[in-house]
């Protein structure tokens, strides 16, 4: 007996000893995030953006205008992340919030797997999977079920496939150009994908023998196109490219937008002890890097130091960046014995145990959005009143879409504009109290829900024509008055 579960647990260590690191990681984050998966519904986006994914599956058509609010109705829309709100409708479809929650995760996930994989082609398995930890730790807010972690692989893999072009002194391989296709129907980041052709370009051009330069300039260049050419393959073209560039045109409004703020440095953080340990380790080190990478170590801390929403861009790109250098300079290598590759047994086990026990914890685990980006009963309350016209907090805006109900405004700024929504910011905080009531007037709102902490629920409760019809923690419904 004590033959057989020797033998039993030898047998055991042998095909964990199969598991790679990179695979470990993956597993790691998958576990975590999927045991916390309310945090990944934190964002009351999550409910128009698969309010969108439904309708594209019924209607076989992508929207063109907006059809969700009262103020924008029927201006031109650009959903740039229409793929991704398909797939997050379709896995709703499929098994309830679970479905949002088990995609964002696995795509997380295989986005960490990804990183420790590349980093443990270059150094030692116990360096990659440190630097793979760190990154997740320093994205983990801004994890959320949302467009933008579907396409955080696609971006990962072809940030690494430019890096390894450029190492070579070649043009990257035109079949790299479907990775740029998938990630601009998924979201409006790929436009940044087309900065790292340039950065790149920069390097294998600094790094290359001056007789090779004018040749790989044209293959650069070509490929460059090519990548701009494969940006336009959505359904909507080149407006696709013309639609992302909106968010960057709302100027004052990105900094009330919390995910679009600037990095905070009042309290210490990760990002923060992240920076202070790399500066701490470049000087200690006398770490080297040609001037295209200072280059963009620069641009990637200047994106991340100017919006918080950059934060997983800089803990994913950088380890690319500086990895061959750095591990060139101090001789890093990987242990052979360190195994990159899993068999193909072995990955379909851990796919398999690792279905089995999502469907297990999904049985006994309800995942929903919050409460607080959820008002359901303050919903029920409004509609008990049928008004025409809503005033809405932004935070209820995803959620008054997924419960059909037109909204004043929502997340999507890029529609809404910068001078509209510091008009309506203005307005609620009570900055200008004569804009608030010039809204209501001129809009002609019957109904108003708002967050309890919002300056302007107090003067509703003081002025004639409005009465509070509807309160609790998380919402307060005002109702206009019969004159």
């Amino acid at each position: 007996m004590n033959t057989i579960t020797a033998a039993a647990t030898n047998e055991k260590s042998t095909i964990l000893g199969q598991v790679p690191a990179w695979l470990w990681i993956g597993i790691g984050v998958y576990a975590l995030l999927l045991s916390n998966g309310g945090m990944l519904l934190n964002d009351s986006d999550t409910y128009w953006q698969i309010t969108v994914g439904q309708w594209i599956l019924d209607h076989h058509a992508l929207p063109r205008t907006d059809s969700y609010s009262f103020t924008k109705a029927g201006e031109p829309w650009t959903s740039s992340s229409w793929l991704a709100q398909v797939l997050y409708a379709a896995s709703y479809n499929l098994a309830g919030w679970t479905g949002p929650v088990v995609l964002a995760s696995s795509c997380i996930a295989a986005t960490f797997a990804l990183l420790a994989h590349i980093l443990g082609r270059r150094i030692p398995a116990v360096h990659a999977v440190t630097f793979a930890m760190a990154a997740s730790a320093l994205s983990m807010e801004h994890f959320l079920a949302r467009p933008h972690v579907l396409a955080l692989p696609i971006m990962l893999a072809w940030a690494n496939g430019l890096m390894s072009a450029s190492e070579r002194g070649q043009a990257p391989s035109p079949w790299l150009l479907s990775l740029i296709a998938v990630w601009a129907n998924l979201h409006g980041g790929f436009v940044f994908g087309l900065v790292l052709v340039g950065a790149f370009a920069l390097d294998a051009l600094w790094n290359a023998d001056r007789t090779q330069q004018k040749q790989l300039v044209l293959r650069w260049a070509a490929f460059g196109i090519g990548a701009l050419a494969a940006c336009c393959a959505t359904p909507y073209g080149w407006g696709s490219i013309l639609a992302a560039r909106k968010i960057l045109d709302l100027g004052e409004l990105l900094h009330l937008i919390s995910e679009w703020t600037p990095a905070d440095f009042s309290k210490f953080g990760a990002f923060e002890m992240a920076i202070l340990t790399l500066i701490a380790g470049a000087l200690h080190g006398g770490v080297k890097l040609s001037p295209p990478r200072i280059a963009l170590v620069l641009g990637l801390l200047h994106m991340a130091l100017s919006h918080v929403r950059n934060f997983e861009i800089f803990a994913l790109l950088l380890p690319i960046v500086v990895l061959a250098p750095v591990a060139s300079q101090f001789a890093l290598r990987p242990a052979w014995s360190a195994r990159t590759r899993a068999p193909t047994a072995v990955i379909a086990a851990v796919m398999v145990l690792l279905g089995g026990w999502t469907w297990l914890l999904a049985a006994n685990t309800t995942f929903a959005p919050p409460e607080r980006q959820s008002p359901s009963a303050a919903v029920d309350a409004l509609k008990a009143h049928n008004p025409k016209r809503v005033l809405n907090d932004l935070p209820f805006g995803g959620y008054l879409i997924w419960r059909q109900t037109p909204v004043f405004v929502d997340g999507r700024a890029e529609l809404y504009g910068e001078a509209f929504e510091m008009a309506y910011y203005r307005a609620l905080k009570l900055k200008d109290v004569n804009q608030f009531l010039d809204i209501l007037k001129s809009w002609d709102i019957d109904a108003v829900l708002l967050t309890p902490s919002t300056p302007a629920v107090g003067l509703l409760d003081h002025i004639g024509g409005w009465r509070r019809a509807y309160a609790d923690e998380n919402a307060v419904l005002h109702v206009r008055t019969a004159n």
